[in-house]
C-alpha cells in the first residue's frame, strides 16, 4: 500500500481511517484521458479491497476506451456534506474481464442491497461487463472533520 499523504492545509487520514472511509458506499469520480487530451470524468460505484479500487462498467464505455489507450487514472472519493473528507487516488488501471458480472454484484450490493444481483444481470444481458481495477501509485487524503480553516457551520 502506498503511503497516504495529505494536503498541507488540512489533516489527512491514517491508513486505518482510509480503509474505514472507503468502506462507505460513497460515489467515486473516475477521471481518464481522452484521445484529444481532454479529461473524461464520470461518477461510478466502487469497492475498496486489498488496497485496490474496483469499479464496475461495460466494455463499450468511453472510460474503458481511454484506459485501453492510457491506463493512468485519477479517482476522487469524497463526502458531500461539511465538514468534507476525501481521498484522491492516482493509479494504474487494469481491465479485468474474468467473472466481471459476478464481481460487480458485490459492488452493486453496497449501494442497492439485495437488488445488486438483479441489476448486474440486467446490465450484463445488454452489455459486456468489465471491472476496472485501480492500483494506487499515490493517495492524497483530506479530512476537515479534524479541524481546518473553514469555520464551523
Amino acid at each position: 500500500m502506498q503511503e497516504v499523504k495529505r494536503y498541507p492545509q488540512v489533516p489527512g487520514f491514517s491508513e486505518e481511517e482510509l480503509a474505514t472511509f472507503l468502506a462507505q458506499p460513497l460515489l467515486a469520480r473516475l477521471s481518464t484521458l481522452n484521445a484529444d487530451g481532454t479529461i473524461h470524468t464520470v461518477p461510478i460505484w466502487y469497492l475498496y479491497r486489498d488496497g485496490k479500487l474496483l469499479l464496475s462498467t461495460q466494455t463499450v464505455t468511453q472510460k474503458v476506451k481511454n484506459i485501453q489507450r492510457n491506463p493512468q487514472v485519477t479517482v476522487l472519493v469524497d463526502s458531500n456534506t461539511m465538514p468534507y473528507a476525501g481521498v484522491m487516488v492516482y493509479g494504474t488501471a487494469v481491465l479485468d474481464h474474468q467473472d466481471a458480472a459476478g464481481k460487480r454484484v458485490s459492488i452493486f450490493a453496497r449501494y442497492i442491497g439485495i437488488h445488486g444481483d438483479a441489476y448486474a444481470q440486467q446490465l450484463a444481458a445488454k452489455w459486456e461487463p468489465v471491472i476496472i481495477e485501480v492500483t494506487p501509485t499515490r493517495i492524497i487524503s483530506f479530512d476537515y472533520t479534524k479541524g481546518s480553516l473553514v469555520p464551523n457551520q
